[in-house]
């Protein structure tokens, strides 16, 4: 334990590190939101996939496979398509159209501040929505990490932390800590996902085999329906997987830390094919912990099962492997949230505080100040609702937020670029809509009320059957911007041409003919 501790300073003490020389390069507002625009394809790429494969990528999926065995693999699954939707339909566009976040992308085509003050709200909550599934997660881990450590003290010591990185560093820094976490996270899931396919003679066949008897669950474990008994609710999910990462604010962000749209494309090709092998390995994560950790010995550690990936590194590798690994992990979560309070406070300075109360007219330094007074006021929000949400699989808990994304953000990001008709009424009922019906439909769900005390938040009964909202929310968010536009006579049709063209080639103003 002594070993698990030590590695875990170091990881602390490096970040602060790079936080430290990041802050000396942050001083202006494009240097803090977007790193100034200075990062290479690769670099770029590579802070993506640290940005993505966050704790529900890592702990969450591994105990959910190790679990419910082949319904866990969904979310591999999901997360990776989603990337093909980035990459064909939103990266150019978004990089070419926006400055600073999303709104900036909506903003090119609908210069209204309510759309702004919209597009701000659905990034706050969509980040604040994700962070909870972070210190979940984090909570879990450091209280395995130092037992002596409750798990109120350990989601407050990540909540700091995140903090730090952002005010001061930007996302210079915050980008840096997710290269380097990525790095470290591959490394450490290929190290243990040969050591799990060598206990399984390097044969796929014969793992596949000997996990027909190596759980309670029998040959059920390879098989769909030992979590998502419901079919529709299965399609929801993957709904929400594929469609989400579209929608993300995190995510997109990412795009205007490059210099032009190419170098876009590249950060996400180098980003999908990263994040594929990770989700290949997750196989042996999952399959590895159910194997020679066991059911009872991972729900006891955790009860969603996040703490399996740790769990089976101890068993395989003893003490040094399960700190390396532990240590990882919360690197992993430090780099997630740090983007995520990043994403939220830009969204809020530059959109709300500029762009609204400040008619765009707010210098650099007051916008750099307010985003570091978002900063603060986002990470306690987020602290004090992962307090109330312990018990629930990281994974799961993301996969809410994918779904948020995808209904209150993708319509109206496709929309903007591919639709003439579109109008700003559109814009705002279709974000509003998406963002509503998603925030409703979890707050009836299982989710939130079971009839049974202690397996959701409050006890009662559900007035829906699905635990995640995508399959009725996304249709909502395109029908609200589909109905809010062909119900209002306002016309935003002038730019649109020229939208369409900037979006695809980058090219500000459309050639005049003689």
């Amino acid at each position: 334990m002594n070993t698990a501790f030590l590695l875990f300073l170091l990881i602390v003490l490096g970040t602060l590190v790079i936080t430290y020389y990041a802050s000396k390069k942050t001083k202006t507002a494009n240097e803090f939101y977007t790193a100034g625009g200075g990062l290479t394809g690769w670099q770029n790429g590579l802070a993506i996939a640290g940005d993505y494969m966050s704790a529900a990528s890592f702990l969450g999926i591994a105990g959910m496979i190790a679990l419910f065995g082949f319904d866990g693999f969904f979310y591999s699954i999901g997360f990776l398509v989603a990337y093909l939707v980035v990459l064909y339909l939103v990266a150019e566009p978004l990089r070419n159209l926006g400055r600073y976040t999303m709104a900036d992308m909506i903003a090119a085509r609908f210069n209204q501040a309510k759309i702004r003050g919209v597009a701000a709200l659905n990034s706050i909550v969509i980040s604040i929505f994700y962070m909870i599934a972070q210190l979940v997660g984090a909570g879990g881990l450091i209280a395995l990490l130092i037992p002596s450590l409750d798990y109120t003290t350990s989601v407050l010591i990540v909540g700091v932390l995140m903090t730090v990185y952002v005010v001061f560093g930007g996302m210079t820094a915050t980008s840096w800590v997710q290269i380097i976490k990525c790095v470290l996270l591959m490394a450490g899931t290929l190290i243990i996902s040969l050591i799990v396919f060598a206990k399984f003679d390097f044969n796929v066949g014969h793992m596949f085999t000997e996990m027909k008897t190596a759980t309670g669950l029998g040959e059920a474990f390879l098989n769909p329906g030992n979590k998502f008994t419901n079919g529709l609710d299965t399609i929801s999910l993957n709904l929400a997987l594929v469609l989400g990462t579209a929608g993300l604010p995190h995510i997109l962000i990412r795009f205007f830390t490059v210099k032009d749209a190419p170098t876009a494309r590249k950060s996400v090709v180098v980003a999908t094919w990263i994040i594929g092998v990770f989700y290949v390995m997750t196989l042996f994560l999952g399959f590895g912990a159910a194997a020679f950790v066991g059911e009872a010995a991972i729900v006891e550690a955790n009860a969603a099962g996040n703490m399996a990936a740790p769990l089976l590194a101890k068993v395989l590798g003893g003490e040094f492997l399960f700190a390396f690994v532990s240590a990882v992990a919360f690197a992993t979560i430090l780099a997630v949230v740090a983007g995520l309070v990043l994403s939220a406070a830009s969204a809020f300075s530059h959109d709300f505080y500029n762009h609204i109360l400040r008619k765009g007219k707010a210098k650099e330094k007051e916008q750099v100040r307010m985003a570091k007074y978002a900063s603060v006021g986002v990470a306690i929000v987020s602290i004090l609702l992962a307090l109330f949400a312990q018990k629930l699989n990281v994974a799961f808990l993301v996969s809410l937020a994918f779904a948020v994304a995808a209904s209150a953000n993708l319509p109206v990001i496709l929309f903007t670029v591919f639709w003439k008709r579109f109008n700003t009424a559109g814009a705002v009922t279709g974000m509003l809509t998406g963002l509503i019906s998603a925030l409703f439909l979890v707050m009836i769900s299982p989710n939130v009320w079971n009839p049974v005390a202690g397996k959701a938040i409050l006890v009662g009964t559900p007035l829906i059957d699905l635990t995640n909202p995508g399959i009725i929310s996304i249709p909502l968010g395109f029908l609200g911007a589909f109905l809010g536009t062909y119900f209002s006579s306002r016309t935003d049709e002038a730019k649109f041409d020229e939208v369409l063209v900037k979006a695809n080639t980058g090219i500000a103003e459309l050639p005049t003919s003689n």
